[in-house]
């Protein structure tokens, strides 16, 4: 799939060295061996914090709490039912304001993992995905299916812009060093035959060419490389 044009990291897993600081902004690259930030060599301790899963005025005491154990990069999914409830009608407030969560994290000096999926799983309901996907005509879930795929491309690309707009990835001086498409899809993969492999490579060619500036990643099973 031309892992070392498309950055691509298979189940990536960001461990440790407590003494690397987090700065926001830079070139973030990774080359089979590990993250490369700002021309070093990074492992780093990472931890997940669910913005939607509390309340904004909980978030500076959370990312403090996992600054203070070590962590170095907050990772979140994006959850696409909570910020598209109906086709086209967006909702980035309150406890969806994963913008204001990114920038609480930035203020802390930590980096950020953006899983944006769209499906996450994440115990969340129907994966993160909108229910209203089920009345689109002809579509079926994460294989290569072209109402799907159109879908999760206009979402994929809102998010993306959105962060482009407020300059958070690393590569515009903002805390964003990954961003994950698709999650854990070799554990359906085989449910989908010969369609589940197009449907990755397009995702894949889907999200580098989204051109955020850092190297972007999928959790599968079975394997770092797919």
């Amino acid at each position: 799939m031309g892992c070392s044009v498309l950055y691509w990291v298979g189940l990536v897993i960001i461990m440790a060295a407590a003494t690397v600081a987090a700065k926001s902004g830079g070139s973030v690259t990774y080359d089979g061996r590990s993250l490369i930030i700002n021309g070093k060599r990074n492992i780093l301790f990472s931890g997940s914090i669910h913005y939607p899963r509390s309340t904004p005025d909980m978030w500076p005491s959370l990312i403090s709490k996992a600054k203070e154990g070590g962590l170095q990069v907050i990772q979140t999914y994006v959850f696409w039912n909570l910020h598209e409830p109906q086709p086209g009608q967006y909702d980035f407030s309150g406890r969806n304001d994963i913008v204001g969560f990114i920038k609480q994290i930035q203020a802390q000096g930590l980096y950020v993992s953006l899983r944006i999926g769209p499906f996450i799983e994440a115990e969340w309901t129907y994966g993160g995905l909108p229910v209203w996907l089920r009345d689109v005509p002809g579509i079926i879930y994460r294989t290569d299916n072209e109402p799907f795929k159109n879908l999760m491309q206009n979402f994929t690309a809102k998010i993306v812009n959105l962060m482009k707009s407020e300059g958070l990835f690393a590569s515009q001086g903002g805390p964003i060093i990954l961003s994950q498409i698709e999650n854990e899809y070799k554990t359906v993969e085989a449910a989908f035959h010969e369609q589940g492999p197009p449907y990755v490579r397009w995702a894949a060619g889907m999200a580098v060419g989204l051109q955020t500036g850092v190297p972007w990643m999928m959790c599968v099973n079975g394997g770092i490389w797919y």
